[in-house]
């Protein structure tokens, strides 16, 4: 289907009486694909590679013409498509995908009849059977080789072997099975055979803590939990604390080594392979799930108090990745490195429209220091990643580049500026510069990637510059969400234009609402800015047993809150702007309250609470005032300390550091290491996760004073006021993290 661009060409849609409904998709015939044989198998594999026709993916109905002369109901920007969003108030504020700008895509256009993730399964099992699907290096011994592949046909039969040994376990349709390892093959059949048997996957990781995993197995009534031998010894030791366990299952464990069951638990501990062979030998009918049915319930990190589950139906997954699937296209002579956690929405998102059409999927042998390596010996040709990946592997290319000097960074400079004005001008840039330079810096992520996408944080428009000068092909960023199954926006393939993370998906729609608060309106100049709403069949079902907190997230038109600002730019693509809690329900606490809850996002997607950092850090006996600052931007947070006077003082003449003044003092490297060292000490006795250590400080003399604008009245941190005061100290802790970065061994 064509590209819509800008013009000033209206486009005329008419839509029944107001409030604007969903519209889905008609219901398909639930009749199940005809057997196929292997010559009709390798034909649809086949013409998968090929490009299809313009009106080939897309229905008559959704076609767009012009209409200048009649009514208008929805102006098609370019990317985006605007409508009212109740036809009687006249206010034009909706967005949606100029791909499917009538009707919220929630089915694949040529596979109406997936309606869940157990569809998608089979349909891709029946059409590249002999297809490689599932690939590790790790061997069976331990060792590291080249890559072994199990084909979508062998892992179709592991997934009914998995479920019909749960079935055979006593594991009731419906119940809780939990996935806490980290990423390897086991882990997709497993999830695979939840969805065929109609159980509700609930993945663990460590990141949250043992006391996060022993809440959430509670919260959610876990029954079986599929776990490593190094993640068993962790479940063991709070094991009695979980009754509704009946089932551990030890993916790599051997059966001759596995721990008696606890008798006091009542459950049994088993290996993967004895389970395995326990269903094979006894095989049991697909227990199907239907669209509506509860598919996983992820559990998000948050920033205080426990996590909360988002519960995600079947019916939500497939509309996100059929939505995606109208820009970007995968085929099955595409490979995928898999290294994202698969506990996270990214990744799981990721895999399942893979899936769809028939790509390899190669895992990483679990190291991430040895990323390079697998990617070398895999050569990817999609590659999803994070902004901190990224940075590190631009950093990584600019030092070497500046170390070597001479007539190769001249000649680096002079290609990496060719290029970008040729892409700049929408020709083709010359290839030599390829073969001279950019070639060598493709092999650094295996030389055949041809799509990658940045999502979880922002990512720097240099980087993404950077990246698309260097690597070529299609660099996407998107926006996201677990609550909303992954993708709410994404660039458009062919859109070179950068600092923004494109249209809405097709699934769902979108709009700003006002936060007057912070001056943000949809009728601000020159782009309209608002927190970002959503809504349509990629919306979540609700936070597992939690009712208020839901309610709190999602309003009574169905609009889904996300607590970030965005504007749009011109073309209808979003960017993001700012965040008012980055947490849906602290969006609504702070709407409220009238009080803004200071919480942000690391590069790595991880929430930080400030405020619970500082008081923290108030325990440390050289801190009278703190104040604790990171964005979306780093990876990680650094500290200005307003410092007690005397016990810094006390601490010099214990060291023999001598000084003419405090402001000296504050200014020494010695002090600040030893202030520094105190707070890893209390840090770590308040037992404060990895990412939520502070990296680098800065000592100051002078307090935070009502006189100076740094406190409230009530005597907190004004935030924002903090940040401008300290600009430069910011700015100069993260230069000097970056050279000490920098001077580690590279990638």
């Amino acid at each position: 289907h064509h590209r819509l661009r800008s013009s000033p060409t209206r486009y005329t849609f008419r839509f029944p009486s107001s409030p604007l409904p969903h519209l889905p998709c008609p219901a398909a015939p639930a009749t199940a694909n005809p057997p196929m044989d292997a010559t009709d198998r390798r034909l649809r594999a086949v013409s998968a590679h090929l490009q299809p026709q313009a009106t080939a993916a897309r229905r008559t109905s959704d076609s767009l013409a012009p209409n200048p002369t009649a009514g208008e109901y929805a102006h098609v920007l370019g990317y985006s498509a605007v409508l009212p969003e109740k036809l009687q108030t006249g206010k034009w504020n909706v967005y949606r995908s100029a791909h499917s700008p009538i009707t919220l895509i929630d089915r694949f256009s040529d596979y109406p009849d997936i309606g869940t993730l157990h569809d998608n399964f089979v349909n891709a099992v029946e059409t590249f059977r002999d297809c490689r699907y599932l690939g590790t290096r790790v061997h069976s011994d331990g060792t590291i080789g080249d890559y072994k592949w199990m084909t979508y046909g062998e892992a179709g039969t592991s997934r009914a072997a998995i479920g019909s040994g749960l079935i055979c376990h006593g594991i009731p349709k419906g119940a809780r099975v939990g996935l806490y390892f980290i990423n390897r093959p086991e882990w997709t059949i497993v999830d695979n055979a939840c969805s065929a048997y109609s159980y509700v996957s609930v993945p663990l990781y460590d990141t949250l803590g043992p006391d996060a995993v022993q809440f959430i197995v509670n919260h959610a009534s876990v029954e079986a939990i599929f776990c490593v031998p190094e993640t068993l010894r962790t479940l063991l030791s709070f094991i009695t604390q979980m009754p509704c366990v009946r089932l551990i299952v030890v993916v790599g464990g051997v059966d001759e080594n596995m721990p008696s069951s606890p008798a006091a638990a009542g459950m049994e501990i088993i290996t993967y392979s004895m389970l395995h062979r326990q269903g094979h030998m006894s095989p049991q009918p697909f227990r199907p799930p239907k669209p509506e049915d509860v598919a996983t319930i992820c559990y998000t990190s948050g920033t205080t108090g426990t996590p909360k589950g988002a519960v995600l139906s079947h019916a939500n997954f497939i509309a996100n990745v059929a939505g995606q699937d109208l820009g970007v296209k995968f085929y099955p002579s595409d490979v995928y490195i898999s290294y994202l956690p698969l506990a996270h929405i990214y990744e799981r998102t990721n895999q399942i429209w893979l899936v769809h059409r028939g790509a390899a999927v190669g895992f990483y042998q679990g190291d991430n220091l040895k990323l390079m390596d697998d990617l070398n010996t895999l050569k990817p040709t999609v590659f999803a990643s994070v902004p901190r990946l990224y940075n590190k592997i631009y950093a990584a290319i600019t030092n070497a580049v500046k170390e070597s000097g001479g007539l190769k960074e001249r000649l680096f400079h002079a290609a990496y500026n060719a290029k970008r004005q040729a892409i700049i001008n929408g020709r083709n840039p010359s290839p030599v510069w390829d073969k001279l330079v950019f070639n060598k810096i493709k092999a650094r992520l295996g030389g055949r990637v041809r799509v990658m996408s940045s999502g979880a944080s922002p990512l720097s428009p240099d980087v993404m510059e950077f990246l698309r000068i260097c690597f070529g092909g299609d660099i996407l960023e998107g926006y996201g969400m677990t609550e909303t199954s992954c993708v709410i926006t994404l660039m458009d393939v062919g859109d070179i234009s950068i600092g923004h993370v494109g249209s809405p998906n097709p699934a769902c729609e979108v709009k700003l609402v006002d936060v007057p608060e912070m001056n943000y309106t949809s009728e601000d100049q020159p782009y309209p800015r608002g927190e970002i709403c959503a809504r349509g069949p990629i919306i979540f079902q609700g936070y597992y047993k939690d009712e208020v907190q839901t309610r709190e997230v999602i309003d009574e038109d169905s609009w889904l809150h996300t607590g970030d600002i965005g504007l749009w730019l011109p073309g209808g693509r979003l960017k993001i702007i700012d965040s008012l809690a980055s947490l849906p329900k602290l969006l609504f606490l702070y709407l409220r309250t009238s009080r803004k809850k200071n919480i942000f996002k690391l590069a790595q997607g991880e929430y930080i609470a400030p405020e619970k950092i500082e008081n923290v850090y108030a325990k440390c006996k050289f801190i009278a005032q703190c104040f604790v600052y990171g964005d979306s931007f780093n990876s990680c947070l650094v500290a200005v300390v307003a410092v007690e006077p005397e016990v810094l003082k006390s601490w010099a003449a214990l060291e023999g550091i001598q000084y003419e003044d405090l402001r000296q003092l504050c200014s020494d490297p010695r002090a600040r290491a030893a202030v520094l060292a105190d707070m890893d000490s209390i840090g770590k006795e308040a037992q404060l996760r990895g990412f939520e250590f502070v990296k680098a400080v800065t000592l100051v003399a002078e307090p935070f004073t009502l006189e100076n604008g740094l406190l409230t009245p009530t005597f907190k941190v004004k935030r924002p006021q903090a940040k401008a005061y300290f600009a430069k100290e910011i700015t100069t802790m993260y230069a000097q993290l970056l050279d000490a970065e920098s001077a580690r061994p590279k990638l």
